[in-house]
């Protein structure tokens, strides 16, 4: 900790402000803590450390006092935190009293009690705690595609064999082989990943993979987009069903239509149809007990 190179006379040295001015710098700092913590939870930790360090009994005390404070604040800031750092690896803490399975050949759909959507590949697994809309904490096993509802009081962190996918996004595939290799391919928004015992962390942006396994990560670009280049709109129905599970029924005379278009691999169903409807000026009716998408 460096002073500012400044003599300060004994009847221009206010203490009380000075110490006041430190305490608001402080906080700064501290509240500079990594995304993972709450805000009650760093507001928590700093009354912690501020009624330990700057007791009032303690005001009285030389300056020099507040200087090794000073240097203390500074030295855990730099060392990521003991407050916050010292709480229990959170790696292990997820609880599975809900537990979801999908043992079917099909995707299945899940609304998560923070609103958040998934779809559960087959043969996957997720489990959470009876808290999860405060504690947004999921462990995984298998693959599963995640649209995250935004919530930056309680941040949402994903669990998978070493690794930590911390979502500050919205739309992203986390996937576990059975080599336990994890993949993370990122749609939309940016997700910042961890290993389990290394310093390290990975922030990635939209078209990033993620990839751990054998005790080494790596990142690289993947398509997150498929294109129809001036392709029959008959094509693009069996994509829909192939990808979505909804049948399409086309008007005749609008089956060899041609069509070019770029989608996100993992766009929303209603609108690509709505983008259809106005491109050839059509009605639909989607039919959800029937799986099927109309056109007229």
């Amino acid at each position: 900790m460096f002073l500012p190179n400044k003599v300060f006379s004994v009847k221009s040295f206010n203490l009380k402000k000075w110490i006041k001015k430190f305490d608001e710098e402080f906080k700064k700092l501290w509240n500079e803590s990594p995304l993972s913590y709450s805000d009650n939870e760093k507001e928590a930790s700093w009354e912690q450390f501020h009624s330990k360090t700057f007791a009032t009994e303690k005001r009285k005390l030389k300056p020099w006092r507040y200087y090794s404070a000073a240097a203390v604040l500074l030295f855990v800031l730099i060392g990521t935190g003991i407050y916050f750092n010292n709480k229990p690896q959170q790696q292990n803490i997820v609880l599975a009293e809900n537990v979801i399975e999908n043992r079917t050949s099909k995707i299945k759909y899940v609304v998560l009690p923070d609103d958040s959507k998934l779809e559960l590949s087959p043969n996957s697994k997720i489990s959470y705690g009876t808290n999860f809309a405060l504690n947004r904490k999921i462990e995984i096993d298998g693959e599963v595609y995640f649209k995250v509802k935004k919530d930056k009081q309680h941040p949402f962190q994903v669990f998978c064999n070493e690794t930590t996918t911390t979502v500050l996004g919205t739309s992203f595939i986390v996937n576990e082989t059975e080599d336990e290799k994890v993949t993370v391919e990122l749609y939309e928004g940016s997700v910042q990943m961890n290993v389990k015992g290394k310093d390290q962390k990975w922030i990635l942006k939209p078209g990033e993979k993620f990839t751990y396994g054998n005790q080494i990560a790596s990142v690289e670009e993947f398509s997150r987009f498929i294109d129809f280049d001036n392709e029959k709109l008959s094509v693009l129905s069996q994509y829909i069903e192939k990808n979505y599970g909804y049948k399409v029924i086309l008007p005749s005379e609008n089956l060899d239509q041609k069509i070019t278009i770029r989608i996100n691999k993992k766009e929303d169903l209603k609108t690509i149809v709505q983008l259809i409807s106005e491109m050839y000026n059509l009605n639909f009716e989607i039919n959800e007990d029937l799986k099927q998408i109309t056109f007229q």
